[in-house]
């Protein structure tokens, strides 16, 4: 009798402490970045980055975000809630973006990143919707013309970027010093301490622009990089929104507007060859692609 009436209190107490510490659980309801979801919290957390322009750079007098991806972002929540002041925009960096959306913290990001098959392993992308290819930012007194005279070099990239993996893999032999952000980078080839800045085209081509008489651009695209979306996996509901906003800019002919805007350019002529392209294709494209 004494046994089983432990036995009935055990059992109890057992019940009794989990349904306390089930409630001290918090809900994940919190992390549902589901188009419904977003619609009842009435904002939509979307990453970018505050250190690349033209694609995403914070001006320090306003201490404002602004640049091609922001502009994206805003379109996604004018889509998704009816205003493109509903996005509150995080900033966020190569190597961070990613666990980000997989935690549920952001909802997305739209922040140079290259679809790949490793990163689709992880999360979710939209269809492509920007082309660029890993080039080199080098001073003008340089003699580096190309990714192949990199040889012994310093050469600097960023945490957790593609570029990075990129340059390790085609130059071996070359000194690879990454940093968080693309600014340090570019004061380390300034001070002398490495030989190039290795990264995208147009992320590079922003630096220059800014100091044409000091640095340039080399070495033309050796990699085909489809820019995606970074979306929670399985969310399915937001890939589908995202994916219709890239249609409707297309359609609507504001992203001719928005790439001249902030690139300085009108389409490319393969614009249509990249463009929308599947998030699956895009990367199995770029682990196929031989780089010149």
């Amino acid at each position: 009798m004494i046994l089983a009436r432990r036995a009935v209190l055990t059992a109890t107490l057992t019940l009794a402490a989990t349904l306390v510490l089930g409630s001290s659980v918090p809900s994940r309801a919190a992390d549902d970045n589901s188009v419904d979801a977003i619609r009842k919290r009435g904002t939509i957390k979307i990453g970018v980055k505050y250190d690349a322009p033209p694609f995403g750079s914070l001006n320090p007098q306003t201490n404002q975000v602004s640049g091609f991806d922001v502009d994206i972002a805003r379109a996604i929540a004018k889509k998704v809630l009816g205003s493109a002041d509903k996005v509150e925009l995080v900033q966020v960096k190569s190597d961070n973006r990613i666990p980000l959306v997989q935690n549920g913290d952001i909802d997305a990001f739209v922040a140079t990143a290259t679809i790949t098959p490793a990163r689709m392993k992880t999360i979710d992308f939209s269809s492509v919707y920007y082309r660029a290819g890993q080039s080199l930012l080098v001073k003008k007194s340089s003699t580096i013309k190309s990714y192949k005279d990199l040889d012994g070099k310093g050469v600097c990239s960023v945490q957790g970027s593609t570029p990075e993996q990129t340059i390790r893999r085609l130059v071996p032999k070359a000194n690879v010093v990454t940093f968080e952000t693309y600014p340090e980078c570019l004061t380390a080839l300034r001070g002398g301490r490495v030989d190039a800045v290795t990264t995208d085209n147009v992320i590079l081509g922003g630096y220059e622009a800014q100091d044409p008489s000091q640095l340039q651009l080399v070495g033309g695209l050796f990699t085909f990089e489809p820019y995606g979306i970074g979306i929670r996996k399985g969310n399915a509901s937001l890939v589908k929104a995202i994916n219709d906003t890239l249609a409707d800019l297309k359609k609507s002919g504001d992203y001719a507007k928005m790439h001249e805007k902030w690139l300085g350019k009108k389409l490319p002529p393969d614009f249509n060859s990249w463009f929308g392209m599947a998030a699956d294709t895009a990367a199995e494209q770029f682990a196929n692609q031989k780089p010149g």
